[in-house]
């Protein structure tokens, strides 16, 4: 199983010619749709969700999309799931986690998020949900106006995955972000800890 970063929150998991994306929002390559058959969401916000692209998609080519209802107005095409639900996405095994965004403040943005654990794969979308289903491969959360470097730490404390990648991470827009990041997740998140460079992939065994 490979897992490939694209910019921001976006990754591709693929398996032979099964090919997973998730969270494919306005700053994604379009490089990330290629062979591309299923499709999850974690919530709304544009970050996350290239409505405009995804629905051109669509008209096009068969895509199954999965998300929480509020995107449903975003993808007219989407297939609603929620909290505890199991399907298969690409072949793969998911189970959807979670259901709210972290928050701000003042109860802000106070939407529904959703995460998702693919074979053992945690992409959390936007929050520090520590889910009761095995995690093999943490994709953590690196900054956001919701995030702080402790939780991040805790939370992969809390799911001790094997090794941990970071998303969410656009909002680093220099190098010094990036590395303050990870010199904390190296120092104190008790696992294996490593960045995928833009495009790059690793491979998860």
């Amino acid at each position: 199983m490979r897992l490939t970063k694209f910019t921001h929150a976006c990754v591709r998991i693929e398996n032979g010619d099964r090919r997973l994306l998730i969270d494919p929002g306005v700053w994604t390559e379009a490089a990330a749709f290629d062979g591309v058959t299923d499709i999850l969401i974690t919530h709304e916000h544009d970050d996350h969700v290239d409505a405009e692209r995804i629905n051109e998609l669509t008209a096009s080519r068969q895509l199954q999309i999965f998300a929480p209802e509020p995107v449903r107005a975003l993808l007219p095409t989407v297939t609603v799931v929620g909290a505890g639900d199991e399907f298969k996405a690409a072949g793969f095994r998911v189970t959807a986690v979670g259901g709210q965004h972290a928050e701000i403040i003042d109860g802000l943005p106070g939407c529904a998020n959703l995460g998702y654990v693919v074979d053992g794969v945690y992409h959390p979308g936007d929050s520090y949900f520590v889910p009761e289903t095995p995690v093999t491969t943490l994709l953590v959360p690196a900054a956001a106006p919701w995030a702080k470097h402790r939780e991040a730490i805790e939370m992969t404390r809390a799911i001790a995955p094997l090794r941990a990648f970071p998303i969410h991470d656009r909002m680093l827009s220099t190098d010094i972000g990036f590395a303050n990041f990870d010199a904390w997740m190296d120092f104190k998140s008790e696992t294996t800890y490593a960045r995928i460079a833009l495009g790059e992939s690793a491979d998860l065994s």
